[in-house]
């Protein structure tokens, strides 16, 4: 049976008519399925779109429609998202592959302009400010001139990429964050396109090479984020490959009470469905209670995905799509066009309606507490009351107590002497504007308004705005040392602060407009002011961040800040003006006002109704003002100069090189070689995350990277960011495994990117032990724990472990994102059996390891692990290969997934 044509269908929307593959017509071949979940609907329409008896089979189609029967279907599907979103700092690495493509298909001989992206990509320009400057009305203009004088030389190769390839769209910086860009301009809920002469309508879908591209799931679109070495192979044709997921529905009821915030109900979400597992599936949101739930909050909870661990957090499109489609200036036949279609293909949310889920869970809204998490895991929620405590068991439990610390120095006459005869322990002094305070541990050195997760959502931006207004008035200020920004997600979110009146107040409490871009989330933080920096440091201080964001893993933020608070924008700008995470903002006062009277959080706290009265300034030509020419940029990026021509001509730069991922490469594979008596590079615990793997944040002078940026005439103070600088394999593999807070169990006790070279046992740098091991030709191996490769989508976590000469890894468990990039890279992701570890097999960092039968491996077999120890016992673990599919045992077989697609081009795969 041609499934396609069967199920080829019409629909009138509007003016304009669509060809559509009518979930109805394959409901009457393959079964009913008004009980699958929604997100799953949208896997099937792609399955019944693409279908060719091939990649796509009528036993695909099926597989869906039965996944109703069990909640669950053990088979691969080929999935084609219709469009890919990047952020720069995935985005630029992965234009730098395809121009280094370009070169090596150019060498064997056959057309470069063969690599071309075939679906349409956006990469949007918003990793790339820092905050230098804040706190002035001036800081925002600083803080891009900055970027730009930083950039200049990726931001040329960007523009060259802009009219080398096609169906490729730039949007530049100072515009916005993905997600948001996304979210109120990108996406359309229904795609269309001209297919073959006709106009055909279909779900719009995307991968994105960022993990909160999940953010669009609150639009009614399905996307998550991948590598950018998966995304790269979608742009070029390539199907993502995936096993049907299991769907976990989350039911939600009740509203939330008055003085609750979109950031509560999430910081609760994530906290539950971490609790619950969702690893590797899909989250998909139901229940009346969504029909009280706007559709920012939706975002605000998509958006978290990454952090629950799930691969999307799915909301179903209805009237408060519909709503939010046309308040953000989506034209009149998009709107049309979504609402037409989505209830013509049974994908549209009635009130009672439940799908069949894999398992599920429900929350009462009304139960929400006002909260935050940390200090380092967004799903580690602390209820407001707690927070106090929190911190103090955070202390406790450092590996030294601060007393005992604090004891040895001043026996010393250490760290707490040199900032200040008579300082008590845990404390420090420093000077501003001639002005001497006292910095202690738990005090906030940074409050930042930041990220995709929460400056989309007026409702807390405006209550921030609110809150700010509030305490202003009552002669509240922030601390002298707190760090304040404000760096929202589009223009639109400064436009409709100063219309409600609010964007003054907020520069009164220091949070100036920044930038628009991450900032902090990402890492790009910047320095503390000098006299801060150095209190922290000889003190020894465990000082605190408080953020709008996402992520809170150590040693993101900023270096020196050990612990982060992820807090709605209302407590962001209420912990800069108490200054300290020692406090409990439910009973203790913020400060005193102008008449020496106590000031409380509940004195100053927005009500519901003013908030939504704020809330109502948000207004349509304001979209459609801000984004009218949103890829156009300022005089600044239309004034850059970039090279012409189909392939690029690499130039001498500390900031783009060509990477050696295809330099030798033949037009077939070489057989896979086992893997004989490997070494650990490192050994590593629960819960390494890509952050730990592949810093985005500051470049250490010390380190291999800044040794390598000072040895080619860069000045320190003109480092940028590991992320800024990931189109030179050159820094980023000398930043794997750099992050200053990682600890590998074979240099116990200490932090940092180090290990142990074996045999001689001397320290040194994870990069340079690697080199030395690679001049002595011994193949490496990383041992890790459960969750490994937990955060961000970064593929350089990947493509740095394999330039270092990793083969493997053998970990407990692992995040979905990085296992796929791993096998995408051509490094093989191995698994303990249950109830094996490294700490059951005494593993110390000194054995070897043999893994053969590479060139026969099958997806998902057992693997013999023979272990070699030190005093030449042996043992054998039972390993599972975690190349999950077909397809990536493929892209394994070719040495990744880049020199699979590439092949593929040029007719030799």
């Amino acid at each position: 049976m041609n499934t396609k044509a069967v199920t080829t269908d019409t629909l009138k929307a509007g003016d304009k008519e669509y060809r559509i593959y009518s979930l109805p017509k394959a409901a009457a071949q393959f079964g009913n399925i008004d009980r699958l979940p929604f997100s799953l609907k949208v896997l099937l329409e792609n399955q019944l779109r693409n279908f060719d008896n091939d990649t796509v089979t009528n036993d695909d189609i099926q597989a869906l429609v039965d996944w109703q029967k069990a909640g669950k279907a053990d088979r691969e599907i080929a999935y084609r998202p219709a469009r890919v979103l990047m952020q720069d700092f995935t985005g630029v690495p992965g234009v730098v592959d395809l121009a280094s493509m370009r070169a090596a298909v150019a060498s064997l001989g056959d057309d470069p302009e063969k690599v071309n992206p075939l679906s349409p990509v956006d990469l949007v320009i918003d990793h790339s400010v820092m905050v230098d400057e804040y706190a002035t009305a001036g800081a925002f203009k600083a803080n891009v001139r900055h970027e730009m004088e930083r950039n200049g030389e990726r931001y040329t190769f960007l523009r060259w990429g802009q009219q080398a390839f096609d169906n490729f769209r730039v949007v530049p910086p100072g515009t916005g964050i993905c997600h948001q860009v996304n979210l109120e301009y990108l996406g359309q809920t229904v795609w269309a396109s001209e297919v073959d002469g006709v106009l055909e309508a279909y779900p719009d879908t995307l991968v994105g090479t960022d993990s909160h591209t999940t953010m669009i799931n609150g639009l009614g679109i399905l996307g998550w984020g991948v590598g950018g070495i998966e995304a790269e192979a979608a742009m070029l044709g390539q199907p993502v490959s995936m096993l049907i997921p299991e769907v976990v529905g989350f039911k939600l009821t009740g509203q939330m009470k008055e003085g609750i915030t979109a950031t509560d109900l999430v910081l609760t979400v994530t906290e539950m469905l971490r609790k619950h597992g969702v690893v590797g599936k899909f989250v998909e949101f139901y229940g009346d209670g969504l029909a009280e739930l706007p559709l920012a909050d939706r975002a605000t909870i998509a958006n978290m995905a990454p952090e629950y661990g799930a691969t999307c957090g799915f909301f179903p499109v209805d009237d408060v799509t519909m709503e939010y489609l046309r308040l953000t200036g989506r034209p009149q036949d998009v709107v049309e066009r979504v609402e037409a279609y989505c209830k013509a293909q049974g994908m549209w949310r009635e009130p009672g309606h439940e799908p069949v889920f894999s398992s599920t869970l429900q929350l009462d809204m009304t139960e929400v507490e006002s909260s935050l998490a940390g200090p380092k895991r967004p799903q580690d929620r602390v209820a407001i009351q707690n927070v106090k405590r929190a911190f103090a068991d955070f202390m406790d439990a450092q590996s030294k107590t601060i007393a005992s610390s604090d004891d040895a120095m001043q026996a010393e006459g250490g760290a707490g002497a040199a900032v200040g005869a008579g300082m008590p322990a845990g404390e420090a002094e420093f000077t501003i504007d001639g002005k001497t305070h006292r910095i202690k541990h738990g005090d906030v050195a940074i409050a930042a308004i930041t990220s995709c997760t929460n400056t989309s959502n007026p409702s807390v931006m405006m209550a921030a705005g609110l809150l700010a207004k509030k305490a202003a008035e009552k002669g509240l200020d922030r601390k002298p040392w707190v760090k304040t920004s404000l760096a929202p997600g589009s223009k639109v979110v400064t436009e409709y602060l100063d219309s409600a009146g609010l964007l003054n107040w907020l520069d009164k409490l220091g949070f100036n407009l920044v930038g628009y871009g991450c900032t902090t989330c990402i890492g790009n933080s910047g320095p503390l002011h000098e006299s801060i920096e150095k209190a922290i440091t000889e003190a020894d201080l465990t000082v605190a961040s408080v953020l709008s964001g996402n992520r809170n893993f150590e040693g993101r933020v900023h270096p020196l800040v050990k612990t982060n608070w992820l807090a709605s924008p209302p407590l962001v700008v209420a912990y800069a003006l108490a200054g300290t995470v020692r406090i409990d903002l439910s009973e203790d006062p913020l400060g005193e006002d102008k008449n020496g009277n106590p000031v409380y959080l509940k004195d100053i706290w927005p009500s519901t109704k003013e908030i939504a009265d704020a809330v109502e300034k948000v207004r349509t030509d304001m979209f459609r003002k801000e984004y009218g020419e949103v890829f156009e940029g300022d005089k600044d990026w239309k004034s850059i100069e970039f090279p012409k021509g189909q392939t690029y001509a690499w130039p001498e730069s500390t900031y783009i090189q060509h990477p050696p991922f295809f330099q030798g490469m033949g037009r077939t594979p070489e057989p896979i070689e086992d893997v004989i008596d490997a070494r650990p590079l490192a050994m590593l615990a629960d819960s390494v995350t890509t952050d730990h793997i592949s810093p985005a944040g500051a470049i250490k002078a010390d380190s291999p990277a800044g040794r390598y940026l000072k040895e080619h005439g860069v000045a320190p103070k003109d480092f940028n960011s590991y992320g800024s600088r990931r189109g030179n394999h050159e820094v980023m593999m000398r930043g794997t495994f750099a992050n200053v807070r990682i600890r590998n169990e074979m240099v116990p006790g200490e932090e940092g990117g180090v290990t142990r070279h074996i045999p001689s046992g001397e320290k040194m740098a994870i990069y340079d032990a690697a080199m030395a091991y690679q001049a002595e030709g011994q193949p490496l191996s990383i041992i890790a724990g459960k969750e490994y490769g937990t955060g961000s989508s970064r593929d350089w976590a990947a493509k740095g472990t394999r330039l270092l000469g990793v083969r493997f890894v053998l970990a407990e468990s692992y995040e979905r994102i990085h296992r796929s990039n791993l096998v995408g890279m051509g490094v093989l992701p191995l698994q303990f059996p249950d109830g094996v570890d490294r700490k059951s097999l005494k593993l110390t960092g000194e054995e070897t390891f043999t893994i053969k039968g590479l060139n026969d491996l099958k997806p998902g077999q057992t693997v013999p692990v023979a272990i070699t120890y030190p005093d030449g016992k042996t043992d054998t673990v039972q390993a599972k290969c975690r190349i999950d599919t077909s397809n990536e045992l493929e892209y394994f077989r070719h040495g990744g997934i880049l020199h699979y697609v590439l092949r593929r081009m040029i007719g030799a795969a």
